[in-house]
């Protein structure tokens, strides 16, 4: 007999980690809801049509293929074999397993536009999976647990992320610092220092500023192609500090020749505004413009939130993009979205003890008996209480009060309500505390009120 396994890059969740895990997802869920988000769903697998070609060659190559049913290698001749893997491919296999939320939810757009009050706000939060390569903090497997307005170019939608990201953080109990920046200030940028069309290479290294440094940032572009002028005019970007308003002075000035760079300013100081009206404290929000993330899709604002108090890296992030149905003949479709990285956030509340206490607890109350007659009275006891909305369960088996007892505490039940020849005879219940040892004599009404 072969020894179970499990998948790698693949977990399994038991149920002190499911209900710390369920309490994220209900929290953010609720903020979601809270905003007028819709729940939907998609299917794990997609045709393959809908997914190769959206997320690079490296993504098609991490996409979990599924081979067709039945005999699919049937017509495959060595002529198939010799043209090469990718060829060979759409012979064996027309589904994948979804690689995001992002592509699939565009898929459901399109398909249901018709249908769909616009502008549409969804949220989705269900297991992806790549074929990476495991190690800590990358699976196979995993949750995302995305949200998104399409249909509007509103920038109230950005401010409104951003209260959403702070409600959820504080109901966390999350120190956390959101950045952002606009892509089109990127663009800015690489207009200002006389590098037009180089805003991804310029982006990708500044964004390394902080962990590598100003030197290495300009020894690495200079590395790429990157004139000594353009490097020259890059210095005032590294000068930029301050307050928030302090750096939109700044950019300003740099940015007189680039309507695009002004562009991006005044969508950001529109957003900024919006936090003003909101009441929104801008303690945690930082203009960040060597942010760079998405660029390969993102048009307008750029999230990104990190918790503070451990190292660990981005646990939020989203943007703004144009075009979120253009590759399935629907062009022109602007939304912003933002996806929480529910594994990271559950690494950090671990680390700093976030939890509530007793989150592992599902069972409030268990019944316990001393024979069989005892278990039938404790029955009905049981449907009222769980009537009467309190999580309770009774001991199934015959068995010994120290059995039962070890059970309760296995599950850490807080409260244990025992019944015997005496309890039964007089109505009274021996109500025990778990945790302090304390017994008392309740009724069962009394009892139940004791949990409201």
């Amino acid at each position: 007999m072969s020894k179970p396994s499990i998948v790698r890059g693949t977990r399994d969740f038991g149920p002190e980690k499911m209900v710390r895990r369920n309490y994220i997802f209900g929290t953010i869920k609720s903020v979601f809801e809270k905003f007028g988000f819709q729940p939907i769903e998609t299917p794990a697998m997609e045709n393959l049509s809908t997914l190769m070609g959206k997320y690079g060659e490296e993504g098609d190559q991490l996409l979990f293929k599924i081979l067709n049913s039945g005999n699919f290698s049937e017509k495959i001749g060595q002529p198939d074999l010799d043209e090469g893997c990718k060829k060979l491919t759409t012979k064996i296999s027309e589904k994948g397993l979804k690689y995001d939320l992002t592509v699939p939810f565009a898929r459901y757009v399109v398909m249901n536009r018709n249908d769909l009050a616009m502008p549409f706000k969804r949220y989705q939060i269900q297991p992806v999976w790549r074929g990476d390569r495991p190690q800590k903090g990358r699976y196979r497997e995993f949750y995302q647990c995305d949200a998104d307005v399409v249909g509007t170019d509103s920038l109230i939608c950005e401010a409104e992320i951003v209260l959403m990201i702070h409600e959820v953080m504080q109901a966390l109990g999350i120190n956390f610092m959101l950045k952002i920046n606009n892509r089109k200030i990127l663009t800015g940028l690489s207009e200002a220092i006389g590098a037009v069309g180089e805003e991804g290479t310029l982006a990708v290294a500044i964004d390394k500023l902080d962990k590598i440094g100003k030197d290495k940032v300009l020894e690495e572009l200079a590395e790429k192609g990157f004139s000594q002028d353009s490097l020259t005019k890059l210095d005032p970007i590294f000068e930029i500090s301050g307050t928030n308003q302090e750096k939109f002075l700044k950019l300003e000035s740099l940015f007189q020749n680039s309507e695009i760079g002004k562009k991006g300013i005044e969508e950001l100081k529109q957003v900024w505004t919006y936090f003003s009206v909101f009441g929104i404290d801008e303690k945690s929000i930082e203009l960040d413009i060597t942010l760079a993330r998405g660029l390969s899709y993102y048009t307008g604002a750029i999230f990104e939130v990190k918790a503070l108090d451990v190292q660990i890296g981005s646990i939020t992030g989203g943007g703004r993009y144009d075009n979120l149905t253009g590759t399935f003949g629907v062009p022109g479709l602007s939304g912003v979205g933002i996806s929480f990285g529910v594994d990271r956030i559950y690494d950090v509340m671990e680390e700093l003890s976030l939890f509530p206490e007793n989150q592992s607890v599902t069972t409030k109350l268990l019944f316990c008996h001393f024979g069989k007659t005892e278990l039938e009275f404790a029955l009905p006891l049981l449907q009222k209480a769980r009537q009467a909305g309190v999580n309770s369960e009774v001991y199934p088996d015959i068995s010994k009060i120290k059995k039962q007892m070890e059970y309760a505490d296995k599950k850490q039940i807080p409260y244990v309500c025992i019944i015997g020849s005496e309890e039964m005879e007089t109505g009274k219940l021996t109500l025990k505390n778990m945790s302090s040892g304390e017994q008392e004599k309740l009724t069962l009404e009394e009892i139940l009120e004791r949990f409201k």
